[in-house]
């Protein structure tokens, strides 16, 4: 755990001691006509870390923590060995930013949790390189999180497509909404952007961190570890966060086998945790279980031995899982024959509707 890895939790305890320190020092605001306001400018005073994780594609990320409103930011910057110019991108911004660099790539997750063994800042941030923040963001969430007294605010978010021409469009927004159990969403494979979140120190100490054998879905996981250490995560609704798009390329359309993998690999790994904590209820038993049933929906025109594999997962984890469909035929045979025979008889149905329209587009 970050917690038992961090040579900083000293640091971190003087840090706090002083803010204390200074606390006693303003007297009893119920002194004062406005608390409200008492509390707004001391918060501002607190340090929030961004961290940037770098392989080839940067400047806006960092432009876009400049611009931010929120007075009190140090900009973080790990090189995760790039090699185009974006070593001497991050050297033109001089004092602006911190900065190390790799030698070699070792990295997203490894940059990532260098990027936070020395940061300072009371809140932190992580951004990725080729995304970018609007300028209230860091402001609003501070906000927030120093109103509410919660660990980790979440907001809405939107991806910006870039063209070939070099042209964009900035797509509808997404709205990440108020999950009823947070961790049963993640679990169920409901995400939000990386750049709308924003985390109190505490409540990354105490996660484990980001996994570093993990190639893809590490945001997942990562976000899985903060909720399941305890922290306090509540929903703001507002778009200050933008998540870049190139073309269809995706993650998972440019290697969906590794996708589809990864994300196996962090439900295997919440299970065991669930278990290890006496935690694994009905309700996160459904989550798993449903998003079981979602990647196998997601192999089923790829590798249809995936498919049987992951619908057999679902059924291990919960043996009388339903499918909760739009559609009323599909719950009215699944009530009559079980999942498994239902889902069996639609992949051969879609598996036809696909057949035929490779043929009609051919």
């Amino acid at each position: 755990m970050y917690l038992e890895k961090n040579s900083r939790i000293k640091e971190t305890g003087d840090r706090r001691q002083e803010t204390g320190d200074r606390r006693q020092e303003t007297g009893d605001r119920s002194e004062f006509p406005s608390r409200l306001n008492i509390q707004q400018k001391l918060h501002l005073h607190k340090l929030v870390s961004i961290i940037i994780p770098c392989f080839n594609r940067l400047r806006e990320a960092i432009d876009s923590c400049l611009k931010q409103t929120y007075p009190q930011i140090e900009i973080i910057v790990i090189d995760d060995g790039s090699t185009d110019n974006s070593l001497d991108i991050i050297k033109s911004y001089n004092n602006q930013v911190i900065w190390e660099s790799f030698s070699k790539n070792r990295g997203g997750c490894c940059a990532r949790n260098h990027g936070f063994e020395i940061s300072k800042g009371e809140y932190i941030q992580f951004l990725d390189a080729d995304d970018y923040i609007l300028p209230e963001k860091i402001t609003r969430q501070v906000d927030f999180l120093e109103l509410t007294g919660n660990d980790v605010v979440y907001g809405d978010w939107r991806h910006q497509l870039n063209l070939p021409d070099g042209t964009s469009i900035l797509e509808e927004i997404k709205i990440s909404g108020q999950q009823e159990n947070i961790l049963a969403s993640l679990i169920s494979n409901w995400w939000t952007a990386v750049a709308s979140i924003l985390h109190n120190r505490s409540a990354v100490e105490n996660s484990d961190g980001w996994d570093e054998n993990l190639a893809i879905v590490q945001d997942k996981d990562f976000f899985i570890s903060v909720v399941m250490s305890g922290a306090k995560v509540a929903y703001q609704p507002g778009c200050y966060s933008i998540y870049r798009r190139y073309g269809n390329v995706t993650v998972s359309t440019t290697s969906k086998s590794r996708w589809l993998e990864g994300h196996h690999i962090v439900l295997k790994k919440v299970e065991h945790q669930l278990l290890k904590s006496h935690n694994l209820c009905d309700l996160y038993r459904d989550a798993i279980a449903l998003c079981y049933f979602k990647l196998a929906r997601e192999s089923l025109f790829c590798d249809y031995s995936s498919y049987l594999k992951f619908l057999e997962e679902a059924l291990a984890i919960k043996p009388n899982f339903k499918r909760k469909s739009k559609q009323f035929t599909y719950n009215l045979f699944q009530n009559i024959c079980g999942f498994r025979q239902i889902e069996l008889i639609t992949s051969y149905i879609l598996f036809f509707k696909y057949s035929i329209s490779k043929c009609f587009y051919q």
